[in-house]
């Protein structure tokens, strides 16, 4: 039984070594520094800051009892830190001063130009170990140790003044851009960030070129750059490219150009295949292709003939409708055919006219016709697609081509801008003014209203509708006042206005 216990004793002892060991002691006599320095008298020795960083369990470091108490070590460079191990003076009268301390991560010796790895706030003295072990994935070059009893009320089983028993502080890790047990290097981590400690991960991606969740295999499959998303171009004899700018090594197939092969050749001459570096052509370009490469079209060279190769101008001139060194841009600013010299017409809605025909796609504005929208409207005629006659202008004269307006007015018998209203029945047959259509000396008798256009109503005749009609009166002509149908029973006269013999001799009877 004795020989079981033992054995898995030691195996616990062995992995626990392992677990310790494989990371180093980053802290081991490396520069130390305390606020304070206890000197003991017996024997008479000062209880340093290196004391905790020698090694030796048994050497500690003390200081003076005080509000704070501060000690660091310098790692002497940025280190991948995984976990602190403190182990203080095993002595109960201490503990009360070692409760709620603090460990820092710097790159400085202030703590406060690093990161908290850890504050005590649980521990009594009855559950705080002598060894404490403390995860810390940070990295840093100092690691200071803190506490201070500036704030009270403490929390109970709290001395008043705190100092430092420090026997040994191991600060386990690696250097940075390393992980694991065995301090294995990060793999190519996007931006250069360091890996996670333990898994070796990378939390942003990988550099260009690399794959895997470590960012530790270059890419492949004919694939390359950021997360291996690019495919490589057509690369000589189908070899792969580069991983990471995807260039290929011994140039390109037939046909392809660039750095990464990815660029086709332009229009060289009879098919040749260009230059697989520069894209250039050796014997030029086929027709209608210019420049180095022969990727440029020309223009619209007149006649349909060829550019100059190299820097594609028209030796003779442009097409219709073009112009430009190149002959590769439109007239424009209302301009159109050969040289662009042509002026567009009124096309609808100031539309610009087909930049080689000059033609109106949509037709042409009021008053203009023709197939450039070049022309007034004339016999007769004015408005869009000039389909309105003119009215009545004075003396046959044509009418506005726009709006149909009469310039000097209109004959007599009409009136208004367009001359196209007739005068109503002015007194004596005299004309209407011809703006208006009113009538100088009023209207002819059975009409009335501005323009004398409008019947007498019921009960009205005459000149201007101006006598009112019998009251006895069936049918009264608005012309002449007389009573068409009658008079109503008992009156008589041309407009009804006597009583009749027949109705004095009714009463007589009664």
């Amino acid at each position: 039984m004795y020989a079981v216990v033992l054995l898995v004793c030691l195996s616990w002892v062995a992995l626990l070594c392992f677990s310790v060991k494989a990371y180093e002691n980053l802290a081991l006599h490396q520069p130390a520094w305390q606020s304070s320095t206890w000197k003991a008298i017996f024997p008479p020795e000062k209880l340093t800051a290196d004391r905790a960083v020698d090694g030796r369990t048994y050497s500690c470091a003390v200081s003076y009892l005080e509000r704070t108490a501060e000690w660091w070590v310098d790692l002497r460079g940025v280190k991948n830190i995984h976990h602190v191990l403190i182990q203080y003076i095993k002595d109960n009268g201490v503990l009360e001063e070692f409760l709620g301390f603090s460990v820092y991560i710097s790159n400085t010796t202030d703590k406060e130009d690093g990161v908290l790895c850890f504050r005590d706030t649980n521990y009594t003295r009855a559950t705080i170990p002598y060894r404490v072990n403390i995860s810390c994935l940070y990295h840093g070059k100092y690691v200071i140790y803190y506490n201070n009893r500036t704030h009270p009320p403490y929390p109970e089983g709290y001395s008043s003044k705190t100092s430092i028993y420090l026997c040994e502080v191991e600060v386990y890790g690696c250097d940075v851009y390393t992980y694991g047990l065995d301090c294995k290097r990060c793999g190519n981590c996007s931006g250069g960030v360091q890996c996670d400690h333990v898994t070796g991960t990378c939390p942003n991606g990988c550099d260009p070129g690399m794959n895997g969740d470590e960012c530790d295999r270059e890419c492949s499959n004919k694939t390359y750059g950021m997360e291996c998303k690019e495919q490589c171009g057509n690369c000589s004899n189908g070899e792969p490219c580069h991983h990471v700018d995807g260039r290929c090594p011994s140039g390109c197939n037939a046909g392809a150009y660039g750095l990464t092969c990815k660029e086709s050749c332009g229009n060289c001459r009879n098919g040749e295949p260009c230059n697989d570096v520069d894209g250039s052509c050796p014997s030029g370009c086929n027709a209608g292709g210019y420049g180095v490469t022969c990727k440029e079209s020309c223009g619209n060279c007149s006649n349909g003939e060829p550019c100059h190769q190299v820097d594609g101008t028209c030796p003779h001139g442009c097409d219709a409708g073009i112009y430009g060194d190149k002959c590769d841009k439109e007239c424009g600013n209302n301009t159109y055919g050969m040289e662009c010299k042509g002026l567009c017409g009124n096309c609808s809605n100031g539309e610009p006219c087909h930049h080689v025909d000059g033609t109106c796609a949509n037709g042409c504005d009021t008053g203009i016709y023709g197939e450039k929208c070049d022309k007034e409207c004339s016999n007769n005629t004015y408005g869009v697609e000039c389909k309105e006659l003119c009215g009545k202008c004075s003396n046959g004269e044509p009418c506005h081509h726009e709006d149909g307006s009469c310039p000097s007015g209109c004959n007599a018998g009409a009136y208004g801008v367009t001359c196209k209203e007739s005068c109503g029945n002015c007194s004596n047959g005299e004309p209407c003014n011809d703006v208006d259509g009113s009538c100088r000396y009023g209207c002819d008798v059975g009409v009335y209203g501005k323009t004398c256009d409008e019947a007498c109503q019921p009960g009205r005749y005459g000149i201007n509708c101006a006598k009112p009609c019998g009251p006895k009166c069936q049918g009264c002509n608005r012309f002449t006042g007389v009573c068409e149908f009658g008079c109503l029973p008992g009156w008589t006269g041309p407009s009804c206005e006597k009583r009749s013999n027949d109705m004095f001799i009714l009463r007589l009877s009664y």
